[in-house]
């Protein structure tokens, strides 16, 4: 392996430690490397507000002087929360910068590289790890994109794709382990949806439990189109600035302003058939930049999503388990697609093994 690949690997890693803490920023790695020695590293949260390169720098102080700096996203050369990175590197004197990928950033792409090369700063590109660093900001790419929130359906599954038995649910259909990994998941997203189904029979929180810090509260969603949430449930009682409650102009004006009184966020999104728009809701979660939605709900709101054409990727836990009959619920329920032609269709799928006897499948949807 090369020294580029080694040092590269080594600020990829710095890149994950600031994943689900940098929102709506991307998750950067940097690397100063003089004389063969690592001189300086950091990594971007929206806590700490500088960013890797400022850190890197900071640590390496006058030798950063010729060094090289390994950046795992091209340099910012715009004015945002701090200067631009690439004015940093250019005084500090950094001789070379190798690099990933560029920033899809309209205000960045293309121009951090600029400004270093007419600075007289080598930079070269490292396009086998593109994809290595595109993944760690997997949200923040789609969101320069498309200018919409990445929408991931997560859900828990039994082998012959059930979710939930005709009478008792008590317990869980994966393991601890499973669980504590969909924390780790969580965490990652700026914002979870449920329906008020799911509201109404578990009575959820539907919190970010990692432990870990985050740049925001995780914003906990509620399809209602009726407002039957109760201000008596855990989500509103625990309510603090971060519950939408997504629902339509049918609903019950005192009790919208009943729950608002406790803190929740109220919004009509009008659908078709007196339905919430899943489509309107995640245009006003992009306009409030969050990047990234999970859709953690039960059958009805799962198959809207797909309906809707929302979901860009799906996550599902797999526990070696069979319901059976006509009655348990699958993962999407609705109308359903009415031929096998008509299937939604994934790609670029992936096996994660969760030991000893579980898995999950990670797929992206193939958008028409």
């Amino acid at each position: 392996m090369s020294d580029h690949a080694t040092y590269m690997r080594e600020a990829l890693r710095l890149a994950a430690q600031g994943v689900g803490q940098t929102s709506p920023n991307p998750a950067v790695g940097a690397l100063l490397v003089r004389d063969g020695q690592v001189v300086g590293k950091g990594f971007h949260t929206w806590s700490g507000v500088d960013h890797a390169e400022i850190l890197a720098l900071r640590e390496a102080g006058e030798l950063a002087r010729g060094a090289t700096a390994y950046v795992t996203l091209e340099p910012c050369s715009h004015e945002g929360r701090t200067p631009p990175c690439t004015r940093a590197l250019i005084e500090a004197g950094v001789a070379h910068v190798v690099c990933t990928v560029e920033d899809p950033n309209p205000l960045v792409s293309g121009k951090g590289f600029a400004a270093l090369r007419e600075a007289g700063i080598t930079v070269d590109l490292l396009p086998e790890f593109a994809d290595e660093a595109s993944k760690i900001n997997e949200a923040f790419f789609h969101f320069m994109r498309t200018g919409r929130p990445l929408v991931m359906l997560k859900s828990a599954l039994t082998l012959d794709g059930k979710i939930a038995a005709p009478w008792d649910n008590s317990g869980w259909i994966t393991s601890e382990h499973a669980r504590a990994h969909v924390q780790e998941l969580r965490h990652q997203f700026d914002a979870i949806l449920t329906g008020i189904g799911t509201l109404l029979a578990d009575d959820c929180l539907l919190t970010d439990r990692s432990g870990l810090e985050r740049p925001r509260p995780l914003l906990r969603i509620v399809v209602d189109s009726l407002l039957r949430t109760p201000v008596s449930s855990k989500m509103v009682r625990s309510c603090q600035n971060d519950v939408l409650i997504a629902t339509t102009s049918a609903a019950d004006p005192e009790r919208k302003a009943i729950l608002e009184k406790a803190g929740v966020q109220v919004i009509a999104f009008d659908g078709v058939r007196g339905r919430v728009s899943l489509r309107k809701l995640v245009a006003y979660l992009a306009s409030q930049r969050y990047l990234s939605l999970m859709v953690e709900a039960g059958s009805k709101i799962n198959w809207a999503a797909l309906e809707e054409g929302i979901v860009d990727k799906l996550y599902f836990y797999y526990a070696p388990k069979i319901l059976g009959g006509l009655q348990s619920l699958p993962v999407a329920g609705g109308i359903g697609k009415m031929s096998r032609a008509e299937a939604i269709v994934l790609k670029n799928v992936k096996i994660h093994p969760i030991p000893p006897e579980e898995f999950a499948v990670e797929a992206y949807v193939v958008k028409a």
